[in-house]
């Protein structure tokens, strides 16, 4: 896919993709996530995230929610560990209006101490129900277990205790300190010619008012050791998540182990894990693997639900896969075969614009450019038997692997 790249010259760098589609889309990418708290503010850009929409300058809640709803559009926004995600969806005639607002809450928010307060009882309700969904819950038990003591290892909502303390003035901070034209990214996809997404730009997107300096918190990642825990949740099933922290978005080995992953228990239904537990043995519904990527680290897990009288033999089973991967060499027809059914599935989601999107944002933001497919199927290709033998060696480490079991 073409792309186009403009910088303004406050810092702030603008992608935009062209497609011939009425619906549109375009947001911010910020560099904030939850790893850039402080011990203060755990829950803190999971907030900020929920309070853009509550108020700016010129524009109180039901005004924001009203702009682009009235076309048809859609706001939305999310919240990861490292970053910040707000855009729209909207018809191509609303470019116009999608950008100034998004410039409008990125720019000129002021967080009431009203709103504030109402939507901390928000997210705490998001807590609990978030609490009753142990599928979900288990994978940022697990890496609260993983990387303990690091701003990786809590959960992106926040904790009650510290949420009930947010202030305008905390918010502001968190705010002014990470929000800078130079810590974010603009993206933009649809048939608008890129010379007016160039004006409209410099019209909208240049009235950042806080310091170009970020300053964010350092904390060094803590030693990799294996750990072992079982929690009485009360569950009918048995919830199990095994894994290992794995390779950071920046490491050369990435795509091994994103193909090594997809052979295990990627999405595919012929995935050896589903083939194993589900297929053979009739002991799940659903196992997957899967990765989670971060600039310096990452995770790599393997995630089932079963009977409880089911869970050693699961466990058993899911070891044994692992083992098979270390040990037995693909061979040219397996490895064939893996590269195209990755490649076909990666082929496939950038058919899929809104995601599509959203990563060109991400990637412009994390690598400074937006990988083609033709670049990535290169890499993917470059993969050796002998590459995924060592990287399973490495990351399936039996005296590293860790595990969560919620019963």
């Amino acid at each position: 896919m073409e792309y186009q790249i403009y910088h303004l010259p406050d810092g702030l760098r603008v992608i935009h993709a062209p497609v011939k589609s009425d619906a549109a889309y375009c947001g911010f990418v910020v560099n904030a996530g939850t790893r850039d708290e402080n011990r203060d503010e755990y829950g803190m850009a999971h907030f900020v995230e929920h309070c853009l929409f509550k108020g700016t300058v010129k524009r109180n809640a039901r005004h924001i929610l009203n702009r682009m709803e009235t076309v048809g559009g859609e706001l939305n926004a999310y919240t990861t560990k490292e970053e910040t995600i707000i855009y729209s969806v909207f018809l191509e005639e609303h470019i116009g209006r999608a950008m100034e607002l998004l410039s409008d809450l990125i720019f000129n928010s002021v967080f009431p101490q009203k709103e504030i307060e109402k939507e901390i009882e928000v997210v705490l309700d998001e807590i609990n129900s978030y609490e009753d969904s142990p599928s979900e819950l288990i994978f940022d038990d697990f890496e609260n277990m993983l990387f303990e003591g690091h701003p990786l290892g809590h959960n992106i909502l926040g904790e009650p205790e510290v949420l009930k303390l947010f202030t305008n003035e905390k918010t502001t901070r968190f705010f002014g300190r990470n929000y800078s034209s130079r810590n974010m990214v603009f993206f933009s996809m649809g048939k608008t010619d890129f010379k007016k997404i160039v004006r409209l730009s410099e019209k909208y997107l240049t009235a950042s008012h806080y310091s170009n300096e970020v300053l964010k918190p350092s904390f060094s990642l803590p030693e990799t050791e294996r750990k072992q825990a079982r929690l009485n949740k009360n569950t009918n099933q048995t919830h199990v998540l095994i894994g290992n922290r794995s390779y950071g978005y920046r490491h050369p080995k990435k795509r091994v182990l994103l193909l090594l992953n997809n052979i295990l228990g990627g999405p595919g239904m012929n995935s050896r894990l589903n083939i194993s537990l589900r297929e053979k043995s009739g002991l799940v519904y659903n196992v997957e693997s899967s990765l989670t990527s971060f600039a310096d680290t990452g995770v790599f897990s393997v995630y089932f639900g079963t009977d409880k009288k089911n869970t050693d033999r699961c466990i058993n089973l899911v070891l044994k896969e692992l083992k098979r991967l270390k040990t037995e060499k693909l061979t040219g027809n397996a490895l064939h075969s893996a590269k195209r059914q990755l490649s076909g599935q990666i082929g496939i989601a950038r058919e899929q614009r809104e995601n599509t999107a959203l990563n060109m944002g991400k990637s412009l933001l994390r690598f400074d450019k937006y990988e083609s497919l033709p670049e990535i199927y290169r890499t993917i290709e470059s993969v050796t038997a002998e590459d995924i033998l060592e990287t399973a060696d490495e990351i399936f480490d039996e005296n590293r692997l860790s595990s969560l079991i919620y019963e």
